[in-house]
């Protein structure tokens, strides 16, 4: 029996491909660039239609926050006429400028609720002092140190300090106002106003009347003046049996005070200070 012979069948190998022509090539260059522009194209056109659509308008918006100065009803129907564009166009930033021109708004963040609301969340200012300017404008210090712009009127019933000090102390300012009036409390007063010169003095005005000069220093040095002489001041009190009219701390050994219907007198210790 003859043997049977497999032969293997060779297979041919695939032509190559043939590279397009070039103006084939360009054709579907342009074909493809084309197609993008038009892609852009109406891209544009729906986000124009989209902008002016009155399908999109801003139906609501909700105020959040721990409000106690400001309204919620009162501030969106101050700022809702200043508000521009819909749900899509609305410049966030210029919502938020528009609530944070509002008085006590120190802080504005706002946020868009699908399909037709604004969230903005309102901080409010929490006044410590009162600020006085050449321009006697009503402008208050925050809690912060910022001072801001309010109708004073709104916290006449609240006995704050008024600071007054050169453009950007109001946070040294108000730092040396908490840190003083506990001494003021020790003489039974309250710190009506302190003022801070051009070259860095200290004046205190209490309650009643009576003024103290704390010279120049650190705040800690001025601090350190103020409690030795809150420390001795009721023994010169109890001895001459007069109110304070003023003191002056500026002095590197002692202290000088006036008392109403008492002539200058030396303090502790012993030396003689004149009376500013």
């Amino acid at each position: 029996m003859s043997g049977v012979r497999l032969t293997r069948k060779a297979t041919a190998a695939p032509a190559p491909a043939q590279a397009l022509p070039a103006d084939v090539r360009l054709t579907q260059a342009v074909a493809s660039l084309v197609f993008l522009v038009l892609a852009l194209l109406l891209l544009a056109a729906l986000l124009a239609w989209l902008a002016r659509s009155p399908l999109f308008q801003i139906r609501g918006i909700r105020v959040e926050g721990e409000l106690q100065r400001i309204d919620a009803a009162a501030l969106r129907t101050s700022v809702a006429p200043r508000l521009a564009g819909n749900f899509f166009s609305a410049d966030l930033g210029a919502v938020r400028a528009a609530f944070e021109a509002v008085p006590w708004v120190r802080h504005a963040s706002v946020r868009r609720v699908w399909p037709d609301r604004l969230v903005v969340t309102i901080e409010e200012h929490h006044a410590a002092a009162l600020w006085q300017a050449d321009e006697r404008e009503d402008r208050l210090v925050n809690a912060q140190g910022e001072i801001f712009a309010a109708n004073v009127g709104d916290v006449e019933d609240e006995a704050l300090p008024t600071l007054a000090g050169p453009e950007g102390s109001a946070p040294a300012l108000l730092s040396m106002v908490q840190r003083l009036q506990p001494l003021a409390q020790a003489l039974d007063a309250q710190i009506d106003e302190l003022q801070l010169s051009a070259r860095g003095s200290w004046r205190v005005l209490l309650d009643d009347g009576a003024r103290l000069e704390l010279g120049r220093g650190a705040e800690d040095e001025v601090l350190a003046r103020t409690q030795r002489f809150v420390r001795t001041l009721p023994q010169v009190l109890q001895r001459l049996r007069a109110p304070l009219l003023s003191a002056d701390l500026r002095h590197a050994e002692g202290y000088a005070v006036r008392l109403r219907g008492v002539s200058t007198l030396p303090t502790v210790p012993a030396g003689t200070a004149s009376a500013r």
